[in-house]
């Protein structure tokens, strides 16, 4: 099943101007270096430490800006829109991944993820959302994982903040279309990063999923299942909600 935007919402990687958070490593990082591939016009790198992404900066001849971004300092998100004035498409990368189980991990863990992961995402939306509309329309990509989905119960933490901002995407897609704004998800699973090399899974790279990313943008597709696990756990969630959950409860 391909679920799909129409026409004037799909938007072309060549010559667009994006914001990645998170950019400097992981898939944000890769994010950058396909972008940089597609023909982006200009890519602005978010990062805490912006000296993370300053190799970046110099090997792309200008087309990799340096922007600090912290999405726990609300002045930092609000200082973003005069970075990025002429942004068309906003790739929402940056998370983490602390809370484990919701009855036994310290509950400021937790939290951290949902500020991070759900508000943190809503923030940078909210500050670049005029932005994009101010530019003609563009997109937003909410960088998610399968366990928005389904909650995988060692996860426990991270999968609610990440299915918080899964029902954000959702909300985010009804109201930004009829103002020329695509919203899309992003599922993988489990992605061969710093954030992921504790699961003893089968993982998929950072460019690989990247290059899914973009090319799911480029074709319009609202749900982006990057990696074979994202895949398959979506047509199981999409048929039988209760078996996935089940598959899930015994990682």
């Amino acid at each position: 099943m391909v679920i799909r935007y129409t026409g004037e919402l799909t938007l072309k990687i060549e010559n667009s101007v994006v914001v990645v958070t998170g950019a400097n490593r992981g898939i944000g990082r890769a994010l950058v270096g396909q972008l940089v591939r597609l023909g982006a016009s200009r890519i602005y790198a978010a990062a805490r430490d912006v000296a993370t992404v300053s190799d970046l900066v110099e090997q792309n001849d200008g087309r990799v800006i340096a922007v600090r971004l912290d999405l726990h300092d609300p002045q930092s998100i609000e200082r973003l829109p005069g970075a990025v004035g002429d942004a068309n498409l906003l790739i929402n990368n940056a998370g983490t991944a602390g809370g484990g189980s919701q009855l036994s991990t310290d509950s400021e863990v937790i939290r951290k993820d949902f500020e991070t992961n759900y508000f943190g995402t809503l923030g940078v939306a909210r500050a670049l959302v005029p932005v994009l509309e101010a530019n003609g329309g563009g997109a937003i990509v909410n960088v998610l994982s399968v366990v928005s989905l389904a909650s995988m119960p060692a996860l426990g933490g991270y999968s609610a903040s990440k299915a918080a901002a899964h029902s954000l995407t959702l909300g985010l897609r009804g109201e930004l279309a009829a103002r020329g704004i695509a919203v899309y998800g992003v599922y993988p699973g489990p992605v061969d990063t710093d954030m992921a090399k504790g699961l003893d899974l089968p993982k998929t790279s950072a460019e690989e999923v990247a290059r899914a990313i973009l090319a799911g943008v480029e074709s319009g597709h609202a749900y982006i299942l990057p990696d074979p696990m994202s895949q398959q756990v979506y047509e199981g969630w999409r048929t039988d909600h209760r078996t996935v959950e089940a598959q899930f409860a015994g990682l």
